[in-house]
């Protein structure tokens, strides 16, 4: 701040100056004045005086007009309005990067979302698929319990088979025919052959197998 108070304070002072000598040119084209201001100058105070009153009008007018500019300059010139314009501009830069980089992922997150799309389309066609395997398992679930209680009574069968040979005992086969005959039959009831008289040639079923 106070170097900005003594460049306002310069400035000025040399701008006050230049209307001092814009109002003293007037004079001199109006009045036909004598050139007074320019004698204080050391050194080239006699040349000054030497000039034409319109280029010394001109020269006081650009003089005091440039250093009033460069007052106001620095007069409205606000250090915090300059920080807080530098950082919008670093804000707006920033922005722009970071947006750059937002629609570089969202190029990504595009592809992760077309992937995770796909993937629940496989999901739904392999969740598909276990329902249509379970119902084919519920499906053959009775078939199997079928199979199972065929193959107890099964089972169960060849149990009762080997229990009736086993009551059963052997059966007698006549040697002459070979037809089967009862433990009691004395006669073939096929051929006519007398059982009786031939014990040592009968044989049993399982024998006879």
């Amino acid at each position: 701040m106070f170097k900005k108070g003594m460049s306002v304070w310069v400035f000025s002072s040399l701008t006050f100056i230049s209307l001092l000598h814009l109002i003293e040119a007037i004079s001199v084209l109006l009045f036909k004045n004598e050139i007074r201001l320019l004698q204080l100058y050391p050194f080239i105070g006699e040349k000054l005086q030497t000039i034409p009153p319109t280029v010394y009008l001109l020269a006081s007018a650009v003089t005091a007009v440039t250093f009033w500019g460069i007052t106001c300059a620095i007069m409205f010139d606000n250090p915090v309005e300059t920080f807080l314009n530098k950082i919008l501009s670093d804000a707006k830069t920033q922005t722009a990067v970071e947006s750059q980089l937002i629609e570089q992922k969202s190029e990504i997150l595009d592809v992760i979302n077309d992937t995770i799309e796909s993937n629940n389309d496989i999901l739904a066609q392999v969740a598909d698929t276990v329902y249509n395997v379970r119902t084919e398992v519920k499906e053959i679930q009775p078939i199997k319990e079928t199979v199972e209680k065929i193959k107890t009574e099964m089972s169960s069968l060849r149990k009762e088979v080997k229990r009736l040979e086993e009551k059963e005992g052997f059966q007698n086969i006549c040697p002459t025919c070979a037809k089967p005959l009862q433990p009691d039959f004395k006669i073939c009831p096929y051929c006519g052959q007398n059982i009786k008289l031939l014990p040592d040639r009968i044989v049993s079923v399982k024998d006879y197998r």
